[in-house]
């Protein structure tokens, strides 16, 4: 096998300027597709993050038919005392878990004693929340990254309307479970910037505040959210938690609750799924280019040595080893291709790194493009070019391989 490795190597060397084309154009695909995979999957990443690590978190765990009623925010599908005793046992138990927060979301009125609009609002615990969603206090225009009780956080658009200010003091007015009105004051101390997608536009305030507007006797939450160590045990915990969950039927054997993953709560899961869409094809276009390049290529060496390989054939060299030789050549000029770009474009994205290139993502201004590549991702790629240079190798192969030694040696 190493002299025919030495044989192939010398056979590439004997045409050094298709050799080297060859190389540099599927050198020029790897880079091209392993700049572009970096790229894309740092802006999902930091699409993903934005999403779960400054609201939703990574899963939430709801009443049943909760999520499908959402838009109302209805109190009579909280989560009791009872249901969280079920609950947070089996979210104590998994160690994917990091941690989880529990709030109870409610519509309200919100006054300025001038004027009047509608507000979503979320009771929280702030150190449990701002572990679940670290990015929710990077949110804060204004003010300090607290939330204390008898305080409130508002969104953006809604203090520009309103007119509110820092330290102002404000209304809020909400319909208990019973159908009573409760109102309450509370201080402005934070302005929170909007983001896309649900819980853009929702305010906050303590969950004992929470709770004390709309007169809970005990402990009702109308969601948990959790946040896991590692995003790609997501599938998994989820689907180990459903399991469980179904299990914590009610007396009627009805589930009593349901799970949801940060994908089936936000829309910009579909923009994630179009950039692994748009990633699978430039990969498809990287086969296409390897492809194109090894059989012109080993076509034209086939074409070109006919009378050597009859001269090969002729002295008795086996058909499989003059199928090796081309096979070998083949896998060379893939190989070093894959080396090649993958040289390149981690050069590439190590000077894209230092440049320091910043971009603006919806209402977020300024963010830094911070490239990355998995060693799988490489990995992938470089399996890709050379498998895909081994298949195409295999028709001119198999012809040379085919060839009448008498009718080679007469070709001119």
């Amino acid at each position: 096998m190493l002299k025919l490795l030495k044989i192939a190597g010398r056979n590439l060397l004997r045409y050094k300027r298709r050799t080297l084309l060859t190389t540099s154009l599927i050198a020029l695909g790897v880079v091209f597709v392993l700049v572009f995979v970096s790229v894309t999957s740092s802006f999902k990443s930091m699409m993903i993050a934005q999403n779960t690590d400054s609201m939703l978190g990574h899963l939430q765990i709801h009443r049943k038919g909760y999520v499908a009623s959402i838009d109302s925010l209805p109190l009579n599908l909280n989560l009791d005392t009872a249901n969280l005793e079920r609950v947070e046992p089996l979210l104590n138990a998994h160690p994917e878990i990091e941690t989880y927060s529990k709030r109870i979301k409610f519509g309200a009125m919100f006054s300025t004693f001038v004027e009047t609009t509608s507000i979503r609002l979320n009771g929280i615990d702030p150190e449990r929340e701002f572990a679940t969603v670290p990015l929710l206090p990077e949110r804060l225009l204004q003010g300090e990254p607290s939330l204390k009780h008898g305080e409130i956080w508002v969104p953006e658009l809604l203090a520009k309307g309103m007119k509110v200010e820092m330290g102002d003091m404000v209304v809020i007015v909400a319909t208990n479970q019973d159908g009573s009105v409760n109102g309450r004051q509370f201080r402005v101390s934070g302005i929170l910037a909007s983001v896309s997608g649900p819980g853009g536009r929702d305010g906050y305030l303590h969950i004992e505040d929470a709770a004390e507007v709309l007169r809970l006797p005990r402990l009702e939450i109308s969601e948990i959210a959790i946040r896991i160590h590692n995003l790609a045990d997501l599938a998994p915990l989820s689907a180990s938690l459903n399991a469980a969950l179904k299990k914590e039927s009610g007396a009627q054997k009805r589930e009593i609750f349901e799970i949801h993953t940060w994908e089936s709560l936000s829309p910009f899961f579909n923009i994630a799924r179009m950039i692994d869409v748009m990633t699978f094809f430039m990969k498809l276009m990287l086969v296409a280019i390897v492809l194109v390049s090894i059989m012109n290529v080993m076509i034209m060496a086939v074409y070109e040595r006919i009378r050597e390989i009859g001269t090969i054939a002729a002295i008795g060299t086996p058909p499989g080893r003059i199928l090796s030789l081309f096979i070998l050549e083949g896998l060379s000029l893939g190989v070093i291709g894959a080396l090649l770009g993958n040289a390149m474009g981690l050069l590439i994205i190590a000077i894209l790194n230092r440049l320091h290139i910043t971009y603006d993502f919806g209402r977020q201004k300024g963010l830094l493009l911070q490239v990355g590549v998995e060693p799988v991702d490489i990995a992938v790629i470089s399996v890709i070019v050379v498998g895909i240079a081994v298949l195409a190798s295999l028709q001119p192969a198999f012809k040379a391989s085919r060839m009448e030694p008498i009718k080679a040696l007469r070709h001119v």
